[in-house]
């Protein structure tokens, strides 16, 4: 059983975020959401497995065909597939109700919250059964998956992170991967000198090297790209040395450009999968973002020409020459599902080599397991995608703490970047006090999550 405690909505001043206020919301609506929406009657002649996922459009299409396969593949089990919005908060939801899908599709980063509320099934032992190991993937996307001894997910999809570059819009000495600066400072400077070749005729922003606030999405890492980590131990650190470094090398970006004029600059910015995405219309020559990056260009402006390389890094920490981050999606089974055994197998369906390989084909993303076809690698639509693999591969990837509050510390790092890129303060104040916030909220979660001042094993 989930495990609720109402008071945790009586402390507004400390607010957890918002997957902890649809725990309030479930214990009054209970089951409501999961009986109306929850139906297995697709087919009479199976057992019915219900799997809710968040992809929409390309992305949805391409697990509805590893989906159909499956059904295809055997005459006893058939997965009902929905698209579903919202699908942590309904997921909860549904599960508090005590009818859940069987399989749902989260994102990693809610993985270890969902398990302290209880809300997920452990898959050690059918893994176990059914043979799946830790040998089977690459290290960084097995890790997060594995906490407090138990399974709790698999991969659907993951990623790496890197640098893409348009080479027609940098200098010819740096249009390639073997000449691109490799250090931060290096970058800094080729960031300054496109802006300034590239400007209107008052000197507007036209086109830029290099934004940190473009697209934003990582901003949890840059602590760790300066050489810092988020956690040690039972201690949750967001306002380190190497943190303050980084935002205060955020910062310079907004004071040597403006905060204004960047302001507007990001104002005609369109949506990352439209031909309006600043790297898709030439208004940046660089972005960090993932392996899925290719099938938007792909999609969106075939014409560029581009490569990737890894994040630069800082001058005076060669060691960190080649670090990258990783993310990916995941399949769970939640607490309280119907078919367990059943919804297990389509699971493992899906990491089997040539269904995993066509789903990440489809996706434009790199492979979790360990073991690759080359096959996969030639055909693949992004051309870098051994390079992906390598940083996944690498030992200095850079993984999200293993904590249940990991939502609430990206969100209050997001806050501390908006107020530092923005010029509201000053890098230090504001990740101090971002550090004060979730100090608050961890103290709470250890609490009323996992009822004990200090995380027990999970329950």
């Amino acid at each position: 059983m989930i495990r609720f405690r109402v008071s945790m909505l009586t402390r507004a001043t400390i607010p957890l975020g918002p997957v902890l206020l649809v725990i309030g919301i479930a214990v009054v609506a209970l089951g409501a959401y999961g009986e109306k929406v929850v139906t297995r009657t697709a087919r009479k002649d199976r057992i019915t497995v219900v799997y809710w996922e968040k992809w929409t459009g390309d992305e949805g299409d391409a697990m509805k065909k590893i989906v159909d396969m499956f059904n295809d593949s055997q005459d006893r089990i058939f997965v009902k597939y929905l698209s579903i919005s919202g699908i942590d908060q309904k997921t909860i939801l549904a599960t508090a109700g005590g009818n859940p899908p069987d399989v749902a599709g989260l994102w990693q980063n809610q993985v270890c919250m969902f398990a302290d509320m209880g809300a997920l099934s452990d898959l050690s032992e059918l893994a176990a059964k059914q043979g799946v190991k830790k040998e089977d993937y690459i290290e960084a996307y097995w890790a997060p998956l594995f906490y407090r001894n138990k399974l709790w997910a698999l991969p659907s999809t993951p990623a790496s992170i890197a640098l893409h570059v348009n080479r027609d819009l940098v200098p010819p000495e740096y249009a390639s991967e073997e000449t691109f600066p490799k250090t931060i400072e290096e970058l800094d400077a080729l960031s300054d000198r496109i802006r300034k070749e590239k400007a209107g005729p008052n000197g507007e922003l036209k086109t830029v090297g290099f934004l940190p606030s473009s697209p934003g999405w990582f901003n949890w890492a840059w602590g760790g790209l300066f050489g810092g980590t988020l956690m040690k131990g039972d201690k949750i650190t967001v306002n380190s040395p190497e943190a303050i470094r980084a935002f205060t090398w955020i910062q310079s970006y907004a004071k040597r450009y403006g905060v204004t004029e960047v302001q507007s600059f990001q104002s005609g910015f369109g949506n990352f999968a439209s031909p309006m995405d600043p790297f898709m219309a030439a208004k940046t020559a660089t972005e960090l973002n993932g392996t899925w990056k290719a099938n938007f260009i792909r999609i969106y402006n075939p014409n560029i020409d581009w490569f990737v390389v890894p994040f630069p890094y800082p001058k005076d920490q060669p060691e960190l020459e080649g670090h990258s981050m990783t993310s990916q999606d995941v399949l769970v089974i939640p607490r309280g599902a119907k078919h367990k055994e059943e919804a297990f197998e389509f699971v493992r369906f899906v990491q089997k080599q040539e269904n995993m390989e066509l789903l990440c084909k489809l996706h434009g993303k790199n492979s979790p397991l360990a073991k690759v076809s080359e096959g996969f690698n030639k055909s693949h639509v992004n051309k870098a995608i051994r390079f992906f693999d390598t940083l996944a591969r690498s030992k200095k990837t850079l993984l999200q703490p293993q904590v249940g509050i990991l939502t609430r510390i990206e969100a209050e790092i997001n806050v501390a970047f908006q107020e530092v890129n923005s010029g509201v303060k000053e890098p230090k104040p504001a990740l101090d006090d971002a550090q004060k916030r979730i100090d608050r909220q961890w103290s709470i979660y250890k609490e009323q999550v996992l009822d004990a001042p200090s995380a027990p094993e999970a329950k």
